[in-house]
């Protein structure tokens, strides 16, 4: 199954997304032919499916924009409908240029209204049971944590943080010389994993997830090889938390997970597509920005002294530096006193630096660094060499990251909040190893379609 399915969308959501898509699609259908008859349809059958086709994609687009597809936490009703109905109206906008565009996928007033009313009825009763489905925690696969400690509080807490991470933890078990640091509310600690046996045996546990923080010497390998042939599937804490967070727990990994599991190579084949994939997109993106190139060149020069680029030496890829470009957003003066980390509010940030910050028009120089070679499009983000000397001393595997080409975005820029400082930098670092662990044509293609809906709803940006 590919990656993103199997990480973050269970069999349940992806239920809820596909079984979504085919109920718009249905309801349309279902309007077409109340209205024109199935003699009609059946006759310009193949326009009237592309028709509700696109109707379906463009909601579904539209809904996926709007994050009405993230549903980690179980939203107020009365907030999910208002989004809902923004949602609906922005869809409707996006059609009417489409049918502006494309007169022959019209279809007449009275039938995309009633379309529009059916659908909006069965999606709100889709989502409601949905929500309660999310509520009740139904449909998901029932968990043991083997471990008390750091590791199992941090699964834990991510699954209690996930209404839709499809697992459910029914018990814990308690390592030898272990502090118990999860919270376990009505969940029962169990003293032992050989009590584990009855709820293996009656299915009420279908994964066991060993989270012991020190292994060597505690793993009770009788006990689990026997649950193991009784069908239970036994992994360990890092490849569980890496499959349900997109992130690798780096302060809990050892060398030889590193070296044996999968991933983290990227052969002759991979890299010249993904090469290919960085020129189409780099040329195509500089284009289309050229003006947006000329006149913010022409603002910066105006505003402020000094360069219209920022030119700044980075770590790349097997630790080479290189120059990477940005337009200038701050005062030609404001390292005079040496680097420092880039902070909210910072003051030394032009009027017209914190507008191209925002809307990360400050980063298309950047396409100049992927177009020669030092760049790539999706990769971890390049660190200067001063902070990457400290980074090295004080987090573990930090310099895995520089394996690959640094990137405009990545991964760790969409799903972790901008950060500047040593603690985001190991959290970033988590979201790093995954992606270049599971990187893949996909996974770039995923991570540049996720940073078009940051940029227009303007996330994470500083």
């Amino acid at each position: 199954m590919p990656y993103i399915l199997k990480k973050y969308y269970p069999l349940r959501n992806l239920v809820f997304v596909f079984g979504e898509g085919l109920l718009i699609f249905l309801v349309i259908n279902t309007v077409f032919v109340s209205w024109i008859g199935w003699t009609a349809y059946k006759e310009f059958l193949l326009l009237f499916v592309l028709r509700a086709l696109v109707i379906t994609f463009i909601f579904q687009l539209c809904f996926y924009f709007f994050d009405l597809y993230e549903l980690l936490v179980i939203p107020r009703f009365a907030d999910h409908l208002l989004t809902l109905l923004q949602t609906f109206g922005f869809g409707c906008i996006v059609l009417a240029f489409i049918y502006y565009i494309f007169p022959w996928l019209n279809i007449s007033d009275h039938v995309f209204w009633t379309g529009l009313a059916a659908v909006g009825l069965i999606i709100v009763s889709w989502r409601l049971m949905y929500i309660w489905v999310l509520a009740n925690r139904l449909f998901t696969q029932p968990i043991a944590l083997v471990g008390t400690g750091k590791s199992a509080a941090q699964i834990s807490k991510a699954i209690r943080s996930k209404h839709d991470s499809g697992f459910k933890i029914v018990a814990y078990v308690k390592g030898r010389n272990s502090e118990t640091e999860v919270n376990s509310r009505s969940i029962p600690i169990l003293s032992g994993i050989a009590e584990l046996r009855t709820l293996c045996e009656n299915r009420a546990i279908e994964k066991i997830i060993l989270a012991l923080d020190e292994k060597r010497g505690m793993l009770p390998m009788h006990e689990l090889i026997e649950y193991k042939f009784m069908g239970i599937e036994i992994t360990d804490a890092v490849g569980f938390y890496e499959e349900l967070t997109g992130k690798i727990m780096v302060e809990n990994l050892n060398p030889s997970w590193l070296l044996f599991s999968e991933g983290f190579y990227v052969g002759r084949f991979q890299r010249v597509k993904k090469r290919t994939l960085d020129l189409l997109v780099a040329l195509s993106i500089f284009i289309l920005t050229l003006p947006v190139f000329i006149l913010s060149a022409l603002i910066i020069k105006l505003e402020s002294p000094g360069g219209v680029f920022y030119i700044q030496e980075r770590v790349g890829k097997h630790g080479r530096p290189f120059k990477v470009f940005k337009f200038r957003s701050m005062r030609e003066d404001a390292e005079k006193d040496g680097p420092v980390w880039a902070a909210a509010d910072d003051e030394r940030v032009t009027r017209f630096g914190r507008f191209i910050r925002k809307v990360r028009i400050d980063e298309l120089p950047q396409l100049l660094n992927v177009l020669e070679g030092t760049m790539s499009f999706v990769g971890p983000r390049p660190e200067r060499a001063v902070f990457v000397d400290q980074l090295v001393q004080r987090i573990p595997y930090y310099n895995i990251r520089h394996m690959v080409k640094p990137g405009i975005t990545g991964w760790a820029q969409i799903y972790y909040p901008y950060g500047a400082s040593e603690e985001d930098a190991l959290h970033k670092l988590e979201y790093d190893l995954y992606y270049i662990k599971n990187l893949s044509i996909a996974m770039d293609l995923s991570t540049i379609f996720q940073t078009i809906k940051v940029i227009l709803f303007q996330k994470g940006a500083r």
